[in-house]
Protein backbone atom coordinates (compact mmCIF):
# COMPACT_ATOMS: atom_id res chain seq x y z
CA UNK A 1 0.00 0.00 0.00
CA UNK A 2 0.99 3.42 -0.89
CA UNK A 3 0.18 6.01 1.75
CA UNK A 4 0.75 8.76 0.29
CA UNK A 5 -2.11 11.11 -1.48
CA UNK A 6 -2.14 12.09 -4.65
CA UNK A 7 -3.01 15.56 -5.62
CA UNK A 8 -6.28 14.70 -6.94
CA UNK A 9 -7.44 13.26 -3.90
CA UNK A 10 -6.02 16.73 -1.75
CA UNK A 11 -7.80 18.50 -4.21
CA UNK A 12 -11.22 17.02 -3.64
CA UNK A 13 -10.95 17.08 0.20
CA UNK A 14 -9.71 20.34 0.11
CA UNK A 15 -12.45 21.23 -1.79
CA UNK A 16 -15.19 19.80 0.57
CA UNK A 17 -13.65 20.81 3.65
CA UNK A 18 -14.23 24.35 1.87
CA UNK A 19 -17.94 23.49 0.85
CA UNK A 20 -18.55 22.30 4.91
CA UNK A 21 -18.00 25.63 6.27
CA UNK A 22 -20.85 27.10 5.07
CA UNK A 23 -22.27 24.32 7.16
CA UNK A 24 -21.14 24.66 10.71
CA UNK A 25 -22.01 22.61 13.82
CA UNK A 26 -25.26 25.23 14.68
CA UNK A 27 -26.24 24.68 11.34
CA UNK A 28 -26.54 20.87 12.27
CA UNK A 29 -27.68 21.48 15.51
CA UNK A 30 -30.65 23.73 14.54
CA UNK A 31 -31.57 21.12 12.16
CA UNK A 32 -31.58 18.38 14.78
CA UNK A 33 -34.02 20.29 17.27
CA UNK A 34 -36.12 21.66 14.45
CA UNK A 35 -35.89 17.75 12.79
CA UNK A 36 -35.92 19.56 9.23
CA UNK A 37 -33.90 17.95 6.23
CA UNK A 38 -30.45 19.95 5.88
CA UNK A 39 -31.59 20.42 2.00
CA UNK A 40 -28.85 23.21 2.20
CA UNK A 41 -26.44 21.02 2.40
CA UNK A 42 -27.87 18.27 0.00
CA UNK A 43 -28.26 20.67 -2.60
CA UNK A 44 -24.95 21.66 -2.01
CA UNK A 45 -23.74 18.45 -2.33
CA UNK A 46 -25.48 17.60 -5.21
CA UNK A 47 -24.36 21.18 -7.16
CA UNK A 48 -20.47 20.38 -6.48
CA UNK A 49 -20.79 16.99 -8.36
CA UNK A 50 -19.78 14.62 -5.00
CA UNK A 51 -23.50 12.43 -4.86
CA UNK A 52 -22.24 10.95 -8.25
CA UNK A 53 -18.33 10.34 -7.25
CA UNK A 54 -18.55 6.52 -7.50
CA UNK A 55 -20.93 6.54 -10.52
CA UNK A 56 -19.61 5.54 -13.92
CA UNK A 57 -19.09 8.44 -16.17
CA UNK A 58 -20.98 7.43 -19.06
CA UNK A 59 -23.74 7.45 -16.70
CA UNK A 60 -23.06 11.45 -15.68
CA UNK A 61 -20.66 10.30 -12.50
CA UNK A 62 -17.37 10.85 -11.67
CA UNK A 63 -16.45 7.42 -12.05
CA UNK A 64 -13.57 8.07 -8.90
CA UNK A 65 -12.37 4.82 -6.97
CA UNK A 66 -14.59 3.67 -4.02
CA UNK A 67 -11.62 5.03 -1.21
CA UNK A 68 -12.03 8.78 -2.49
CA UNK A 69 -15.48 8.79 -2.86
CA UNK A 70 -15.33 6.96 1.29
CA UNK A 71 -12.98 9.86 2.12
CA UNK A 72 -15.44 12.88 0.85
CA UNK A 73 -17.85 11.05 3.73
CA UNK A 74 -15.63 11.11 6.12
CA UNK A 75 -14.67 14.68 5.42
CA UNK A 76 -18.12 15.63 6.02
CA UNK A 77 -18.85 13.34 9.53
CA UNK A 78 -15.42 15.01 10.78
CA UNK A 79 -17.07 18.92 9.78
CA UNK A 80 -19.49 18.31 11.99
CA UNK A 81 -22.03 17.25 10.31
CA UNK A 82 -21.00 13.95 12.22
CA UNK A 83 -24.24 11.27 11.30
CA UNK A 84 -26.70 13.21 10.24
CA UNK A 85 -24.66 14.64 7.07
CA UNK A 86 -23.41 11.61 6.14
CA UNK A 87 -27.15 9.48 6.11
CA UNK A 88 -28.78 12.82 4.01
CA UNK A 89 -26.30 11.91 1.53
CA UNK A 90 -25.14 8.42 2.01
CA UNK A 91 -27.77 6.41 -0.31
CA UNK A 92 -27.16 8.63 -3.29
CA UNK A 93 -23.17 8.14 -3.15
CA UNK A 94 -23.15 4.44 -2.47
CA UNK A 95 -26.54 3.10 -1.94
CA UNK A 96 -27.44 2.30 -5.99
CA UNK A 97 -24.28 0.28 -6.03
CA UNK A 98 -26.41 -2.59 -6.72
CA UNK A 99 -28.21 -0.86 -9.62
CA UNK A 100 -24.56 -0.08 -11.57
CA UNK A 101 -23.38 -3.46 -10.75
CA UNK A 102 -26.64 -5.54 -11.86
CA UNK A 103 -29.21 -3.10 -13.11
CA UNK A 104 -30.26 -3.35 -17.16
CA UNK A 105 -29.27 -0.31 -19.01
CA UNK A 106 -32.00 0.89 -19.68
CA UNK A 107 -32.80 1.02 -15.91
CA UNK A 108 -28.70 2.66 -15.33
CA UNK A 109 -29.73 5.13 -18.09
CA UNK A 110 -33.44 6.18 -16.59
CA UNK A 111 -32.34 6.64 -13.13
CA UNK A 112 -28.52 7.25 -13.13
CA UNK A 113 -28.22 10.36 -14.40
CA UNK A 114 -30.86 12.48 -12.14
CA UNK A 115 -29.55 10.60 -9.16
CA UNK A 116 -26.42 12.28 -9.90
CA UNK A 117 -27.84 15.61 -10.43
CA UNK A 118 -29.92 15.07 -7.04
CA UNK A 119 -33.37 15.11 -8.66
CA UNK A 120 -33.69 11.37 -7.91
CA UNK A 121 -34.00 10.94 -4.07
CA UNK A 122 -33.35 7.42 -2.99
CA UNK A 123 -34.53 5.27 -0.01
CA UNK A 124 -33.32 1.33 1.25
CA UNK A 125 -35.82 -0.80 2.25
CA UNK A 126 -34.60 -4.14 3.66
CA UNK A 127 -35.18 -4.28 7.97
CA UNK A 128 -38.36 -5.52 9.19
CA UNK A 129 -40.00 -5.49 12.51
CA UNK A 130 -39.67 -9.37 13.63
CA UNK A 131 -36.08 -9.88 10.74
CA UNK A 132 -33.98 -7.51 11.89
CA UNK A 133 -30.09 -8.63 11.01
CA UNK A 134 -31.80 -12.43 9.92
CA UNK A 135 -32.55 -10.97 6.63
CA UNK A 136 -33.61 -14.46 5.37
CA UNK A 137 -36.47 -13.86 7.17
CA UNK A 138 -38.26 -10.88 5.62
CA UNK A 139 -41.88 -10.99 4.84
CA UNK A 140 -42.35 -8.84 2.85
CA UNK A 141 -43.65 -10.38 -0.73
CA UNK A 142 -43.42 -9.09 -4.67
CA UNK A 143 -45.76 -11.60 -6.55
CA UNK A 144 -45.63 -11.53 -10.47
CA UNK A 145 -48.86 -10.26 -12.31
CA UNK A 146 -48.10 -10.02 -15.55
CA UNK A 147 -45.48 -7.40 -16.19
CA UNK A 148 -45.83 -5.89 -13.06
CA UNK A 149 -45.00 -7.29 -9.20
CA UNK A 150 -47.53 -6.86 -6.74
CA UNK A 151 -46.03 -6.60 -3.51
CA UNK A 152 -47.09 -6.26 0.18
CA UNK A 153 -45.38 -5.81 3.20
CA UNK A 154 -43.87 -3.52 6.45
CA UNK A 155 -40.35 -2.14 5.93
CA UNK A 156 -38.80 -0.38 9.40
CA UNK A 157 -35.86 1.76 10.03
CA UNK A 158 -35.74 3.27 6.19
CA UNK A 159 -34.03 6.37 6.44
CA UNK A 160 -34.89 9.47 4.21
CA UNK A 161 -37.71 7.52 3.03
CA UNK A 162 -39.97 11.14 3.88
CA UNK A 163 -37.55 12.66 1.19
CA UNK A 164 -37.55 10.10 -1.46
CA UNK A 165 -39.50 8.67 -4.45
CA UNK A 166 -37.73 5.48 -5.10
CA UNK A 167 -36.66 2.87 -2.96
CA UNK A 168 -34.25 0.22 -3.46
CA UNK A 169 -36.69 -2.61 -1.53
CA UNK A 170 -36.27 -5.90 -0.77
CA UNK A 171 -38.87 -9.10 -1.32
CA UNK A 172 -39.51 -12.23 -1.68
CA UNK A 173 -40.66 -13.71 -4.69
CA UNK A 174 -40.66 -17.29 -3.37
CA UNK A 175 -41.54 -18.36 0.05
CA UNK A 176 -38.60 -19.41 2.13
CA UNK A 177 -40.44 -22.70 2.41
CA UNK A 178 -39.86 -23.54 -1.14
CA UNK A 179 -36.54 -22.16 -1.21
CA UNK A 180 -33.21 -24.93 -1.13
CA UNK A 181 -31.04 -21.89 0.70
CA UNK A 182 -32.66 -19.57 3.16
CA UNK A 183 -30.82 -17.32 0.89
CA UNK A 184 -32.55 -17.41 -1.96
CA UNK A 185 -35.62 -15.92 -3.50
CA UNK A 186 -35.58 -12.54 -2.78
CA UNK A 187 -35.55 -10.34 -5.46
CA UNK A 188 -34.37 -6.64 -5.42
CA UNK A 189 -37.13 -3.63 -6.59
CA UNK A 190 -36.46 0.18 -7.48
CA UNK A 191 -40.20 1.05 -6.50
CA UNK A 192 -41.88 4.34 -6.36
CA UNK A 193 -43.32 5.29 -3.34
CA UNK A 194 -46.93 5.57 -4.48
CA UNK A 195 -48.77 7.38 -1.86
CA UNK A 196 -51.72 5.81 -2.72
CA UNK A 197 -50.08 2.24 -2.03
CA UNK A 198 -46.99 3.92 -0.11
CA UNK A 199 -47.72 4.72 3.45
CA UNK A 200 -44.75 6.60 5.58
CA UNK A 201 -44.72 7.33 9.43
CA UNK A 202 -41.61 8.34 11.04
CA UNK A 203 -40.23 7.04 14.30
CA UNK A 204 -39.08 8.98 16.91
CA UNK A 205 -35.68 8.51 18.18
CA UNK A 206 -32.72 9.69 20.19
CA UNK A 207 -30.31 11.13 17.56
CA UNK A 208 -30.45 12.43 14.11
CA UNK A 209 -33.50 13.75 13.73
CA UNK A 210 -32.98 15.66 10.62
CA UNK A 211 -32.68 12.70 8.56
CA UNK A 212 -36.11 10.71 9.36
CA UNK A 213 -36.13 6.98 9.93
CA UNK A 214 -39.08 5.40 9.06
CA UNK A 215 -41.90 2.42 9.07
CA UNK A 216 -42.75 2.09 5.40
CA UNK A 217 -46.19 0.36 4.50
CA UNK A 218 -46.67 -1.26 1.21
CA UNK A 219 -50.22 -2.11 0.70
CA UNK A 220 -50.80 -3.73 -3.63
CA UNK A 221 -47.90 -1.46 -4.69
CA UNK A 222 -47.92 -2.33 -8.35
CA UNK A 223 -43.95 -2.36 -9.81
CA UNK A 224 -42.93 -3.02 -13.60
CA UNK A 225 -40.67 -5.84 -14.60
CA UNK A 226 -38.55 -3.03 -15.64
CA UNK A 227 -37.85 -1.93 -12.13
CA UNK A 228 -36.64 -5.22 -10.98
CA UNK A 229 -32.99 -4.88 -10.41
CA UNK A 230 -31.22 -8.10 -11.84
CA UNK A 231 -32.72 -11.64 -11.68
CA UNK A 232 -35.64 -12.62 -9.86
CA UNK A 233 -34.65 -14.24 -7.20
CA UNK A 234 -30.82 -13.11 -6.74
CA UNK A 235 -31.79 -10.12 -4.80
CA UNK A 236 -29.71 -11.40 -1.77
CA UNK A 237 -26.92 -12.02 -3.58
CA UNK A 238 -26.40 -8.40 -4.85
CA UNK A 239 -26.73 -6.55 -1.51
CA UNK A 240 -23.99 -9.10 -0.09
CA UNK A 241 -21.97 -7.76 -2.88
CA UNK A 242 -22.27 -4.35 -1.26
CA UNK A 243 -21.69 -5.04 2.74
CA UNK A 244 -17.65 -4.57 2.38
CA UNK A 245 -18.14 -1.64 0.57
CA UNK A 246 -20.45 -0.34 3.42
CA UNK A 247 -18.66 -1.52 6.34
CA UNK A 248 -15.70 0.30 5.10
CA UNK A 249 -17.63 3.75 4.44
CA UNK A 250 -19.35 3.32 7.74
CA UNK A 251 -15.90 2.87 9.84
CA UNK A 252 -14.69 5.67 7.80
CA UNK A 253 -17.40 7.96 8.81
CA UNK A 254 -17.45 6.82 12.13
CA UNK A 255 -13.70 7.95 12.35
CA UNK A 256 -14.59 11.18 11.09
CA UNK A 257 -17.13 11.88 13.87
CA UNK A 258 -14.41 10.94 16.67
CA UNK A 259 -12.09 13.28 15.30
CA UNK A 260 -13.95 15.94 15.18
CA UNK A 261 -15.27 15.16 19.21
CA UNK A 262 -11.86 15.20 19.93
CA UNK A 263 -10.79 18.58 18.25
CA UNK A 264 -13.57 19.92 20.49
CA UNK A 265 -12.49 17.91 23.39
CA UNK A 266 -8.70 19.62 22.79
CA UNK A 267 -9.64 22.79 22.29
CA UNK A 268 -11.77 23.01 25.62
CA UNK A 269 -9.20 21.80 27.38
CA UNK A 270 -6.98 24.67 26.34
CA UNK A 271 -9.45 27.01 27.30
CA UNK A 272 -10.87 25.86 30.53
CA UNK A 273 -8.90 27.24 33.29
CA UNK A 274 -9.48 25.30 37.21
CA UNK A 275 -7.51 25.71 40.12
CA UNK A 276 -5.29 28.40 38.37
CA UNK A 277 -4.49 25.96 35.12
CA UNK A 278 -5.87 24.82 31.97
CA UNK A 279 -7.38 21.62 32.35
CA UNK A 280 -5.22 20.06 29.42
CA UNK A 281 -2.24 19.92 31.87
CA UNK A 282 -4.13 17.30 34.22
CA UNK A 283 -2.82 13.63 32.84
CA UNK A 284 -6.52 12.69 33.89
CA UNK A 285 -7.43 14.46 31.04
CA UNK A 286 -4.75 14.61 28.43
CA UNK A 287 -4.44 10.56 28.69
CA UNK A 288 -8.17 9.04 27.22
CA UNK A 289 -8.17 12.14 24.86
CA UNK A 290 -4.40 10.63 23.68
CA UNK A 291 -5.69 7.18 23.73
CA UNK A 292 -9.12 8.08 21.67
CA UNK A 293 -6.46 9.79 18.84
CA UNK A 294 -4.28 6.51 19.44
CA UNK A 295 -7.51 4.14 18.69
CA UNK A 296 -8.74 6.02 15.92
CA UNK A 297 -5.51 6.35 14.21
CA UNK A 298 -5.72 2.75 14.41
CA UNK A 299 -9.05 1.66 13.09
CA UNK A 300 -7.97 4.48 10.16
CA UNK A 301 -5.36 2.10 9.24
CA UNK A 302 -7.33 -1.16 9.14
CA UNK A 303 -10.31 1.13 7.14
CA UNK A 304 -7.14 2.30 4.84
CA UNK A 305 -6.45 -1.63 4.21
CA UNK A 306 -9.92 -2.84 3.82
CA UNK A 307 -10.37 -0.05 1.36
CA UNK A 308 -7.24 -0.22 -1.22
CA UNK A 309 -8.06 -4.74 -1.25
CA UNK A 310 -12.09 -3.37 -2.15
CA UNK A 311 -10.12 -1.26 -4.90
CA UNK A 312 -8.03 -3.74 -6.12
CA UNK A 313 -10.34 -6.49 -6.52
CA UNK A 314 -8.80 -8.55 -3.75
CA UNK A 315 -11.04 -10.20 -0.88
CA UNK A 316 -11.45 -7.51 2.11
CA UNK A 317 -14.05 -9.29 4.33
CA UNK A 318 -11.58 -9.85 7.26
CA UNK A 319 -10.65 -6.41 7.34
CA UNK A 320 -14.10 -4.42 6.40
CA UNK A 321 -15.79 -6.03 9.35
CA UNK A 322 -12.56 -5.30 11.94
CA UNK A 323 -12.99 -1.85 10.50
CA UNK A 324 -16.27 -1.27 11.20
CA UNK A 325 -15.95 -2.77 14.66
CA UNK A 326 -12.41 -1.10 15.87
CA UNK A 327 -14.26 2.42 14.06
CA UNK A 328 -17.78 2.30 16.27
CA UNK A 329 -16.25 1.42 19.45
CA UNK A 330 -13.60 4.12 18.85
CA UNK A 331 -15.44 6.91 18.02
CA UNK A 332 -17.77 6.54 20.64
CA UNK A 333 -15.49 6.61 23.35
CA UNK A 334 -14.06 9.50 21.53
CA UNK A 335 -17.40 11.39 21.79
CA UNK A 336 -17.94 10.38 25.46
CA UNK A 337 -14.88 11.35 26.75
CA UNK A 338 -15.28 14.71 24.63
CA UNK A 339 -18.42 14.89 27.13
CA UNK A 340 -16.49 14.19 29.84
CA UNK A 341 -13.36 16.48 29.37
CA UNK A 342 -16.55 19.18 29.07
CA UNK A 343 -17.96 18.20 32.51
CA UNK A 344 -21.31 19.48 33.04
CA UNK A 345 -21.11 22.02 29.83
CA UNK A 346 -20.71 18.44 27.77
CA UNK A 347 -24.18 17.79 28.62
CA UNK A 348 -24.91 21.24 27.04
CA UNK A 349 -26.25 21.62 23.50
CA UNK A 350 -24.46 24.75 22.72
CA UNK A 351 -21.24 22.58 23.10
CA UNK A 352 -22.38 20.29 20.23
CA UNK A 353 -20.39 17.25 21.80
CA UNK A 354 -23.18 15.76 23.15
CA UNK A 355 -24.94 15.67 19.75
CA UNK A 356 -21.75 14.05 18.67
CA UNK A 357 -22.31 11.49 21.53
CA UNK A 358 -25.67 10.48 20.67
CA UNK A 359 -25.43 9.91 16.81
CA UNK A 360 -21.92 7.95 16.92
CA UNK A 361 -23.76 5.73 19.32
CA UNK A 362 -26.12 3.93 16.52
CA UNK A 363 -22.86 2.97 14.96
CA UNK A 364 -22.38 0.07 17.41
CA UNK A 365 -25.68 -0.86 16.27
CA UNK A 366 -26.01 -0.66 12.27
CA UNK A 367 -25.85 -1.62 9.73
CA UNK A 368 -24.64 -4.37 11.81
CA UNK A 369 -24.18 -5.36 14.97
CA UNK A 370 -20.74 -5.18 16.93
CA UNK A 371 -21.35 -8.64 18.39
CA UNK A 372 -22.06 -10.09 15.03
CA UNK A 373 -18.56 -8.43 13.90
CA UNK A 374 -16.91 -10.66 16.74
CA UNK A 375 -18.47 -13.55 15.49
CA UNK A 376 -17.52 -12.94 11.63
CA UNK A 377 -14.35 -13.00 13.25
CA UNK A 378 -14.68 -16.12 15.32
CA UNK A 379 -16.30 -18.12 12.76
CA UNK A 380 -14.74 -17.02 9.34
CA UNK A 381 -11.42 -16.14 10.75
CA UNK A 382 -10.63 -18.45 13.86
CA UNK A 383 -12.22 -21.62 12.41
CA UNK A 384 -14.46 -21.51 15.81
CA UNK A 385 -17.98 -23.38 15.48
CA UNK A 386 -20.89 -20.93 13.92
CA UNK A 387 -22.70 -19.24 17.29
CA UNK A 388 -26.08 -18.99 15.84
Amino acid sequence: MDFSESDERRQILEAVDAMMKDFPDEYWAEKDVKQEFPWEFYNAFARNGYLGMAIPEEYGGAGLPFTEAALVLQRVAASGACHAGVTAVHISVFGMTPVVKFGSEEMKRKYLPPLVKGDLHVCFGVTEPDAGTDTTRIKTTAVRDGDHYVINGKKVWTSKALESSKCLLLARTTPLSECKKKTDGMTLFLADLDPKHVSIRPIPKMAREAVKSCEVFYDNLRVPVSDRVGEEGKGFQYLLDGLNAERIVVALEAIGAGRRAIERAVAYAKERVMFGRPIGQNQGVQFPIADSVAKLEAAQLVAMKAAWLYDNDKPCGDEANIAKYLASEAAFEACDRAVQTHGGYGYAKEYHVERYFRETRVWKIAPLAQNFVLAYIAEKMLGLPRSY
